[in-house]
């Protein structure tokens, strides 16, 4: 899970089978993108391609590397970001639809062959299969020095991904230097949101997440199909087909560029073998350390993550914010659920003056789940991993069956992702916005161990107390003893803004984390969502 990305500063500047018969229709106008080369038609249909899945999941796993791999292991993260697609020769640079597609070229740490390929319509229930062709490589398709690596690829290569570019009827942002939703690397993609930003990415799924005794693997994307869209339509769709050592699957996505990106995602697994930790619509992202980790804090920026806390909506209607940590080495967390409403990694801090950073931190975007159906009963696991760089994710969040997943069974779901700076719906709760830590007790008889909290919420039913009530804390810990807790308005002229003060001490010896939980009430209502955290021993 911890696999090496490029610098996270340059990619987020780069990004992102029969023969068809004469009853389906064709239009020369549209056969091809100016400087794209297409190959044979050929039938493609969403039934077709869940059958593809299934069939290639009975057969011994080969993966599709690209050829010329002597010439690929020189194409590292300088040659690489040297290489940019031409946007002229861009896939429906001209239509149909509003937003053009860009091709990533392979190099070192794109090694898939991921083949792509143009539809001649959109399916619809009418008509539930169409024509396709081969979108074909063409190294004059791409910009790049002239002593690139990559001008020695052959003509068998393929690309590695692909972005989608703003809208080209739109007055805002010049397409052709602007996306606005990216693929690349195994099953890894990501969007923009609300603050047109990049950060953490989703992957189609996730196999043996630090599991002891495996290995992580990393299914990939091997092929992706385009709908051509409509001018009046803000939505992308995008097929594609995804193999690994343990299973195959289908995909449709259906992106919508609105104020951020949402996602409507269909899958259909089918697996191969047995997976120990089966990880459904997992999240990845970064996070190095935040104000409330000063101790480890190695760095002149005040905070470095591109999110800060995990955020559930349970079953049981439950809201619930967990604070990200950098733990000493891998730390698990299991949130047991049936039927959860969403989760997400999120970034609440949104100021400037929180991060410093010329990358801007503040305007990454959330990433949320919203299941379209039941799940059943399993866990929402968070894995945290150590980090000393900004330049590695360390931390993923997914959605775990309780069922076993073993060999030979298939698997659909149905959810959309929302790309965007906060959750995408309102509540009546206050939020979690900042969680600080430093020495509990007396300067005059302090003890080794105890830990002052500093827990703040904000809005919802906080802006509706009556003039002089104090809301009540509900705090509790899994060990140790809690001490001089206290609650009151932030003295910031802010209304609905309040902080709960509290010592926690007397730990023992004992090295197993102490779990808190912690929410606001008045008169018996909830008037905060649930913070929990996990304060690990030193």
């Amino acid at each position: 899970m911890n696999k090496p990305k490029l610098d996270r500063r340059r990619f987020l500047g780069l990004v992102a089978t029969a023969a068809a018969s004469a009853a389906f229709p064709w239009q020369e106008a549209q056969a091809a993108d100016s400087g794209l080369k297409l190959g044979n038609r050929e039938v493609f249909s969403w039934k077709g391609l869940i059958e593809e899945a299934k069939r290639i999941s009975g057969l011994p796993y080969q993966a599709s590397l690209q050829p010329d791999q002597d010439v690929l292991e020189k194409i590292d993260w300088e040659a690489h970001g040297r290489i940019r697609f031409k946007p002229e020769d861009a896939l429906f640079a001209s239509g149909p639809g509003q937003y053009p597609v860009e091709f990533f070229h392979p190099g070192k740490f794109f090694r898939c062959k991921v083949k792509m390929y143009r539809l001649d319509s959109a399916l619809d229930e009418k008509r539930s299969d169409t024509t396709m062709r081969e979108i074909l490589y063409d190294r004059n398709q791409f910009e790049m020095p002239a002593d690139s690596p990559a001008q020695n690829m052959g003509p068998n290569t393929g690309y590695a991904g692909f972005r989608i570019q703003e809208s080209r009827l739109g007055k805002r942002l010049d397409w052709r230097y602007n996306d606005w939703a990216a693929f690349l690397g195994a099953s890894y993609f990501r969007a923009i949101g609300d603050e047109y930003q990049y950060g953490l990415s989703a992957r189609g799924v996730a196999v043996n997440v630090v599991e002891p005794g495996t290995g992580e693997e990393f299914p990939a994307f091997t092929r992706f199909y385009f709908e051509p869209g409509r001018e009046d339509s803000d939505t992308v769709v995008v097929y594609a087909l995804l193999d690994g050592p343990s299973l195959a699957g289908a995909y449709r996505f259906a992106m919508k560029r609105g104020r951020g990106v949402t996602m409507e995602i269909e899958a259909n697994l089918f697996l191969r073998k047995d997976i120990a930790r089966f990880g459904i619509a997992p999240l990845t992202s970064m996070y190095w350390f935040s104000d409330k980790d000063k101790s480890f804090q190695i760095d002149w920026r005040p905070e470095v993550h591109d999110s800060d806390g995990l955020a559930l909506w349970t079953g049981a209607n439950e809201h619930i914010w967990r604070p990200l940590i950098d733990p000493a080495g891998i730390n698990v967390s299991s949130f047991s659920d049936n039927n959860p409403k969403g989760f997400g990694l999120m970034q609440r801090e949104r100021n400037f003056g929180q991060y410093l950073d010329a990358v801007h931190y503040e305007r990454r975007p959330g990433l949320w789940v919203e299941p379209l159906e039941n799940w059943g009963k399993g866990s929402v696991q968070l894995v945290e991993l150590h980090t000393e760089e900004e330049i590695y994710d360390n931390i993923v969040a997914m959605w775990v069956p309780a069922e076993k997943a073993g060999a030979g069974t298939s698997h659909r779901l149905h959810y959309r992702l929302h790309w965007a700076s906060a959750e995408p719906f309102e509540m009546p709760l206050a939020r979690c916005v900042s969680t600080r830590i430093g020495r509990g007790g007396e300067p005059a008889n302090r003890p080794h161990d105890a830990r002052k909290f500093v827990v703040e919420f904000r809005g919802g039913n906080l802006d509706k107390l009556p003039r002089g009530a104090v809301p009540e804390a509900v705090l509790t810990t899994s060990r140790g003893k809690i001490s001089s807790v206290a609650t009151e308005p932030v003295p910031d002229g802010v209304p609905g803004h309040w902080r709960t003060f509290f010592d926690l001490g007397d730990l023992g010896g004992d090295k197993k984390p102490a779990e808190l939980r912690l929410f606001l009430r008045h008169f018996g209502e909830t008037l905060s969502e649930t913070w929990l955290y996990q304060l690990h021993s030193d």
